[in-house]
């Protein structure tokens, strides 16, 4: 019987085709698979490497996890600075939608999280956005609160939906004209 032989420790040089890069995307391919964060071993398994080399690249398992949520959240809507808030909003809103789809496990790896990275994006993003409409800052805040919420119970309600068909981007638009609503007449 022969025995896949791991090196343990550090990646050597140029043997080595493991990096941050390789890891995270080996992770991300494996999470949307197997809809939930994969755990070191399965991702050493998968490179075909020893555990303890991907502590090479990330100190702990909540740094791999920051870095692949963040990762994750990056790829959606990048906002334009434009007189139309409402479309990059939707624009941003739909796109973040469509990533918690796309890797299910991903909004209870965001929402039991510590650390605030993968928030981080969404808020930088939503700030560009609403920045315009000047509002203040516990409006601002409040608003970023609400439509939180509304896409993550979203989220959560088509995690649970045996019929991914039956929850389609469409129905966003009354809630979040709502919210658009409420944002435009909060101005200052």
């Amino acid at each position: 019987m022969a025995v896949n032989e791991k090196k343990r420790g550090r990646p050597t040089g140029k043997q080595s085709q493991l990096s941050a890069e390789s890891i995270l995307e080996t992770a991300k391919c494996l999470m949307k698979n197997d809809g939930k964060i994969p755990s070191v071993r399965s991702l050493a398994t998968q490179l075909n490497v020893d555990p303890m080399a991907i502590y090479h690249y990330f100190n702990n398992k909540n740094k791999l996890l920051e870095a692949l949520t963040t990762s994750l959240v990056k790829a959606i809507y990048q906002p334009l600075v434009s007189t139309d808030w409402q479309s990059e909003l939707k624009c941003l809103c739909v796109s973040y939608i469509e990533l918690l789809r796309e890797y299910n496990g991903l909004l209870q790896t965001i929402l039991s999280m510590k650390l605030h990275g993968p928030a981080h994006v969404f808020t930088e993003r939503y700030q560009i956005i609403v920045k315009p409409l000047g509002l203040h800052e516990q409006v601002e805040k409040d608003g970023l609160d609400l439509l939180a919420d509304y896409l993550h119970g979203l989220a959560f309600s088509n995690s649970c939906c045996h019929d991914k068909s039956l929850i389609k981007n469409e129905m966003m638009d009354g809630p979040l004209a709502l919210i658009f609503s409420s944002l435009k007449s909060s101005r200052t």
